[in-house]
């Protein structure tokens, strides 16, 4: 069954990717209004995390915070299904870099580095951004989907262009076996871990936990932290913003790592909330006494 579903979609979603933007923007308005006026999804949601995360905003801010969130949340879907078929012209001209010469350096130094990032902007077109600068070879860590067919596709899609995955248990183990390899391995790092081994902060306004991970990793292999920040800046453009957020990881304790790099995510979505992931359920877990 799951195989019929599989091969019944799969032509459509093709013909969506192949349609200009201008296009799948007039799909998404279509979208939004199925997905927040008929269907509601996740509302409650989105509004207890922004109510949660911005006590001192009037209702009337939130609720537009929750509209523009929705309006950017179907353009996302649809900016993504783009990556099927995008082409590298066409990345170069929708997704410029601030100040590419972060990597650079460290491209130069023959220096492997850890990218940090949030589900803030489109990760999803960053990463095929990156996979076309002539820079390390980019490894994303990612959560294999328990349906083998779209799993694969997904697959495809973040690595057509030259990127390469880390299956999440896998990543120490991947990053060990690639070390003689120039290469930058992307952390998308505001996830919910399990409450066990987690490290917990105040993130938003709220007590939060953290995946430890990336913090011990980055101090283990000693590689340069590099902060990614994909802010939109219209409608279908966005301009990726780096921050040398820990040069010296060795020097660093891990725990500083992971607070450092919260700190400058929550300094974005205050920034521009409305291209953070806010259907996420972010603040699940409570920290047990």
């Amino acid at each position: 069954m799951a195989a019929l579903v599989y091969y019944l979609v799969l032509p459509l979603l093709y013909l969506i990717s192949i349609l200009p933007f201008w296009v799948l923007y007039r799909i998404s308005d279509f979208l939004f209004a199925v997905v927040y006026h008929l269907i509601g999804y996740r509302k409650k949601v989105v509004m207890n995390n922004l109510r949660n995360s911005f006590p001192d905003k009037s209702e009337a801010e939130l609720q537009g915070i929750q509209k523009r969130f929705y309006v950017f949340f179907c353009d996302l879907i649809l900016e993504t299904l783009k990556t099927l078929t995008v082409s590298p012209t066409t990345l170069a001209k929708r997704l410029a870099f601030k100040n590419l010469e972060v990597f650079q350096r460290y491209y130069d130094q023959e220096q492997s580095i850890i990218i940090v990032m949030g589900h803030w902007g489109n990760w999803e077109l960053g990463g095929a951004r990156f996979a076309i600068e002539p820079l390390h070879k980019l490894y994303v860590i990612y959560h294999p989907l328990h349906n083998k067919y779209f799993d694969r596709l997904v697959y495809y899609m973040r690595t057509r262009l030259g990127n390469g995955l880390y299956a999440m248990k896998d990543t120490l183990r991947g990053m060990v076996r690639d070390k003689a390899e120039l290469n930058a391995t992307a952390f998308i790092a505001d996830q919910t871990p399990s409450r066990r081994g987690a490290h917990w902060m105040q993130f938003l306004n709220q007590d939060t936990p953290v995946f430890t991970g990336t913090g011990k990793i980055a101090h283990k292999m000693k590689y340069p932290v590099v902060y990614a920040g994909v802010r939109r800046t219209k409608r279908g453009h966005y301009e990726i913003e780096l921050e040398d957020l820990v040069p010296n990881p060795a020097e660093v304790d891990p725990v500083e790592i992971l607070e450092r790099f919260n700190r400058r995510l929550e300094k974005d979505i205050k920034e521009l909330p409305e291209i953070w992931l806010w259907t996420h359920r972010r603040w699940k877990h409570k920290r047990q006494e």
